[in-house]
């Protein structure tokens, strides 16, 4: 009888060992068992030394993005489509209290209609996908997928207008298109596939047009610094950076400080008349005289994520600005084995609907096979703002404790005030990170003028910002120079045998990101800190995405 007992309480421990290395029982719809589960890992590189590796991680980690099996393209998952919808909505509300409406036009630009533009095409002309085949037909004539719409949209503007009366003309679309030739994808910033809104307006003047293209600038800075707080540059682009066709353009450019390059947050161009010359858009002047009408067309993407998650991003994921996270706040409680569980249930559950009434976006994880730890860290990697712990002890004092995701701060509130509490703090956290951004930004611009110091200050992980004499052939010239003294800098290190300060060694061309429409003084005769020519103005030099 001994033995047998001894046998069956045997196979009970190892029965129940098994079980637990399986991660033990699930529990019931409403169960209360606690069972753990191994904790996820986190990111595993560091943003400051593997910045490449770093992003894929946390976007892959975070649940922004699935690979696909298509290169360059990818899925957005809903954490990241929320993010694009809080863009949306307050972009296309803001664009519709300047008279802009909503449309939409074929993804499909016959050839003839593409080509009509030559200096347009010729800018997109290596990234144009070409539909060839229907089935195993071969189609008489390609058919193209939208890199832009400008062609597809303005045979329609000719039919429409006609008349002073029938101006201004303002369109805006919410569509997708590919550009298929380049180098190295990296998700949200440069993609075949990519989710945008493309305005495309007609006035009777310039000067109407001019108006808009910096009401429009304006806006795109609010998306990137009220939305995401991500600091940005507005200014004008130089001849050779400008939009393909296009009069003059305007940008809004970021700055990337752990890489050391810029980014093109979103343009603005003014169009002129070319358009109208090639497609024929005209209008009768209030005299009855025909006259061409001034055009603008502007962008913004979903690589606006992307600069969000590069800029403030640390090595724990993602940290999201406020009022542009899925998720402001969630709930995690802390059971201490089988005390005060009902208690803490309710708690939370009070807690929950009182922030959710007062307009927080928030959660209650309370499920049962996932840990408190499991629970910090795969929110801390979904960069939610706010995480609202309460425990046994925190019944008993009547308070809880709340964790900001961008400083690790702990704070402990009383319930009474925690409504109150989360709204300020949720502020407080979306004005702090804009403002840790922008002191990056304003240390990393440093004032060049003269060209020894030009590279070694890119090498620095800095922006240059010079005085400038806006010759294009200069322009071209510091392009080559600069990709010259960088590469042989890299050589130099590896014929001395530093191998590793080589491979992190900044390199590659420098490019003009921008002529800033904040401009500091330029004293009178200074000269263009490369060709010595008299300077126009101040130019923003990096490297750049």
């Amino acid at each position: 009888k001994e033995k047998k007992e001894k046998k069956e309480k045997k196979e009970k421990k190892e029965k129940k060992e098994k079980k637990e290395k399986k991660g033990g029982d699930k529990p019931k719809p409403g169960g209360k068992k606690d069972v753990k589960k191994e904790t996820k890992e986190g990111v595993s590189v560091s943003k400051e030394e593997h910045f490449g590796e770093w992003y894929r991680e946390v976007i892959t980690k975070s649940e922004m993005i699935e690979y696909y099996d298509v290169s360059g393209c990818y899925v957005l998952r809903p954490w990241s489509y929320a993010i694009w919808d809080f863009i949306k909505d307050f972009f296309d509300a803001e664009i519709k209290k300047l008279g802009v409406e909503n449309a939409y036009f074929p993804m499909f630009v016959s050839k003839k209609a593409l080509e009509a533009e030559e200096n347009h095409i010729e800018g997109f002309a290596p990234e144009v996908a070409w539909v060839t085949k229907s089935g195993e037909s071969e189609l008489a004539e390609p058919i193209a997928v939208r890199p832009t719409s400008e062609t597809v949209m303005y045979p329609c503007y000719a039919k429409w207008i006609g008349s002073h009366r029938d101006l201004p003309l303002k369109l805006n679309q919410w569509c997708n298109v590919v550009r298929w030739e380049f180098k190295d994808a990296m998700p949200f910033i440069r993609t075949r596939e990519f989710l945008w809104q493309e305005g495309h307006t007609a006035f009777a003047t310039k000067a109407e047009a001019d108006v808009e293209v910096l009401d429009i600038l304006k806006l795109y800075r609010a998306v990137y610094e009220d939305l995401l707080a991500v600091p940005v540059i507005p200014g004008t682009k130089t001849e050779k950076e400008k939009f393909a066709g296009g009069l003059y353009t305007t940008t809004v450019e970021g700055f990337l400080p752990t890489p050391g390059r810029g980014i093109q947050g979103a343009t603005s161009h003014c169009l002129g008349q070319n358009f109208a010359d090639m497609f024929n858009i005209t209008y009768q002047d209030v005299n009855g005289k025909p006259q061409r009408v001034w055009q603008n067309s502007w962008g913004l993407t979903t690589r606006t994520i992307g600069v969000m998650i590069m800029t403030h991003g640390d090595d724990k994921g993602l940290v999201l600005p406020p009022r542009v996270a899925p998720l402001q706040v969630v709930i995690v409680p802390i059971y201490f084995k089988e005390k005060d569980r009902d208690a803490l249930d309710t708690k939370c559950n009070d807690l929950f609907y009182l922030l959710k009434k007062a307009g927080v976006r928030v959660k209650l994880d309370d499920r049962a096979n996932y840990t408190p730890a499991w629970k910090y860290n795969h929110y801390e990697q979904k960069g939610v703002p706010i995480r609202l712990e309460l425990g046994p002890r925190d019944l008993q004092g009547e308070k809880c404790v709340l964790v900001r995701r961008d400083t690790g701060e702990k704070i402990f509130v009383p319930w009474v005030e925690l409504e109150e509490k989360v709204a300020s703090l949720l502020e407080d956290i979306q004005t702090s990170m804009l403002a840790k951004a922008k002191a990056v930004i304003d240390e990393r611009t440093v004032v060049v003028t003269k060209w020894e110091d030009f590279v070694p200050t890119l090498e620095k992980k800095c922006m240059a910002l010079v005085p400038w004499c806006d010759d294009l052939d200069m322009e071209e010239e510091v392009k080559k120079k600069s990709g010259e003294e960088s590469m042989a800098r890299v050589e130099a290190l590896r014929a001395e045998g530093k191998e590793q300060e080589a491979e992190s060694a900044q390199s590659g061309a420098a490019k003009t990101l921008c002529i800033p429409h904040e401009q500091p003084e330029l004293p009178e005769g200074t000269k263009c800190f490369y060709s010595g020519r008299p300077a126009k103005c101040w130019c923003l030099f990096g490297r750049s995405y």
